[in-house]
């Protein structure tokens, strides 16, 4: 739901081709790859943190917004102030006076 809106917005960005060619791959007299090429591959790890970056954003704001609108709701009302403790004791030790 979050990251097809995020990749229009983007113009499809894609860093997953970015790497770091340790050795290149190694070719046979026909031409087909013998040994692969050693590389560090950090396009993806780039892809990853920018697509975890944007999905915990988006859960922030939303659990947020919904925390925001179960607090409204759970609004107590004002109830009446009981009287305290002390004021209770000396209206009966005024009654008592009497």
């Amino acid at each position: 739901i979050i990251m097809p809106p995020v990749g229009v917005a983007l113009g499809g960005v894609d860093f997953s081709q970015l790497m770091y060619t340790m050795k290149a791959a190694e070719l046979g007299a026909d031409g087909e790859v013998v040994k692969e090429a050693v590389a560090i591959r950090y396009g993806n790890f780039i892809n990853n943190i920018i697509s975890f970056t944007i999905v915990a954003l988006s859960m922030f704001f939303i659990i947020k917004a919904m925390n925001a609108a179960k607090k409204k709701e759970e609004e107590p009302e004002e109830e009446p102030e009981t009287p305290r403790q002390e004021v209770l004791l000396e209206e009966i030790r005024n009654l008592l006076a009497k």
